[in-house]
């Protein structure tokens, strides 16, 4: 049973990692504007995260087009409309399943990865060996790595989305009998730009929180090695809540003006 004592421990340590987390956050926003610009540094980055995660991207948007498909046909046949299959499968992947699952993948991946490689950084001095030699750690670091999620989570969750589409056309060629041509100009015919961008625009907002979280987590690593591991975790954990939140957000605000 938890005392009174250690649930308002609780509660407090929560309220002053979120402090330290906008604090982060605030420092970031300095430093993305002020010179130098690390451009190699960012586009390096850019380059690793993209091309570590595509291949799992792909394989998670194809099997989720596969399955959700194959769940949803069955429902559909019982009232005789099979035809609103493509329509129905390619909004809900393009505004909803597809930028979050994809995003929680990245945020596995990616987001780990970030705390992990951050906190060996700081544990084993290589942070406070960049200070000491003038260089800004937390501009060729941080900067760069919350920049490059925030660029490529949407480019990866447009390339999830349409191989996820290219799944469900599969099983709707094979069990339905229609063409992909015509799977296609339904799917095009059904989504409109107020389906497509507000899906993209949030995508944006949830490579910045596993960017964000992932390098906080990482930078500011303690306990050694056992540290790195319970960044690494706690990373994944809480950019998993963040991006709940900011869908939430974002679908109640897309609903008020969309």
């Amino acid at each position: 049973m938890f005392t009174s004592l250690q649930i308002k421990n609780s509660f407090k340590n929560f309220f002053i990692e979120i402090g330290e987390l906008s604090n982060f956050a605030v420092r970031f926003f300095k430093e993305v504007f002020t010179r130098p610009f690390e451009f190699k540094e960012l586009l390096r980055q850019c380059y690793n995260m993209g091309n570590r995660s595509i291949l799992l991207v792909g394989v998670t948007g194809f099997i989720l087009g596969l399955v959700f498909t194959l769940q949803s046909r069955p429902t559909l046949l019982e009232f005789g409309a099979q035809a609103w299959m493509p329509s129905m499968v390619s909004i809900s992947i393009v505004r909803e399943i597809g930028p979050v699952i994809i995003s929680l993948i990245c945020a596995g991946k990616i987001g780990s990865g970030i705390g992990a490689e951050l906190g060996s950084m700081r544990v084993t001095e290589q942070i406070a060996a960049m200070e000491v030699s003038g260089t800004n750690p937390f501009k060729y670091l941080v900067v760069t790595r919350i920049m490059a999620t925030t660029l490529m989570i949407p480019l990866l969750v447009i390339f999830g989305d349409a191989i996820a589409l290219f799944g469900s056309s599969l099983i709707e060629n094979l069990k339905g009998d229609v063409s992909f041509l015509l799977y296609f100009n339904k799917v095009f015919d059904a989504i409109k730009f107020s389906d497509l961008l507000p899906a993209i625009a949030k995508t944006f907002f949830f490579g910045f929180a596993i960017g964000l979280v992932g390098s906080f987590k990482g930078y500011y690593s303690k306990n050694g090695t056992v540290g790195v591991g319970e960044a690494s975790n706690s990373a994944v954990v809480y950019t998993s809540m963040l991006l709940f939140i900011i869908d939430f957000i974002a679908v109640f605000v897309t609903d008020i003006f969309f």
